[in-house]
């Protein structure tokens, strides 16, 4: 192996290293999902129509909505403590793990789901104070609008997006 090669190798490897410290255990919970190159980086419709989803997907984003939409005002407000935000990030990673576990979705409708799923996984590090960059009531805002990105790009009947995300 040349030293050029070596070099480019062992980039890739704390590069991946890096990401993968990133993501944390609601993205690791995605590791059995694999993509091909065609992975899209960014979410859109399904040539204009919303992404098909199963009970197990509606069933855990209503969840997900549910938990944060009634703690959203109080972080706002600065009034969530530590252990308040690390007990919601742990119960949202909770149904991204069983959203993952029960994945019977269409390729394509998968690749575009894991595009939420990651933002979700960002703001769940950020409430857990695992992401230095933001602060934990930046996570809840983060995950509320993944979960409304979600209701804008899938098709969940009745689905309500949450409100005063800003």
């Amino acid at each position: 192996m040349t030293t050029l090669t070596f070099r480019k190798l062992a980039a890739a490897l704390v590069a991946t290293a890096f990401a993968a410290s990133l993501a944390g255990p609601v993205l690791a919970q995605t590791a059995a999902h694999t993509h091909d190159a065609d992975t899209p980086h960014k979410l859109s419709l399904n040539q204009g129509r919303k992404w098909a989803t199963d009970e197990a997907l509606r069933d855990g984003m209503s969840r997900i909505r549910a938990l944060v939409e009634p703690r959203l005002g109080a972080a706002h407000a600065g009034k969530l403590s530590a252990v308040q935000y690390g007990e919601l990030a742990a119960k949202v990673e909770a149904e991204v793990g069983t959203i993952v576990a029960n994945c019977k979705l269409e390729p394509k409708t998968d690749a575009m789901l894991h595009l939420v799923i990651a933002d979700l996984g960002e703001g769940t590090e950020a409430m857990a104070g695992k992401n230095p960059k933001l602060r934990p009531a930046q996570g809840v805002v983060k995950v509320a609008l993944a979960v409304n990105e979600y209701g804008r790009h899938f098709d969940h009947p009745g689905f309500e997006p949450i409100r005063n995300v800003h």
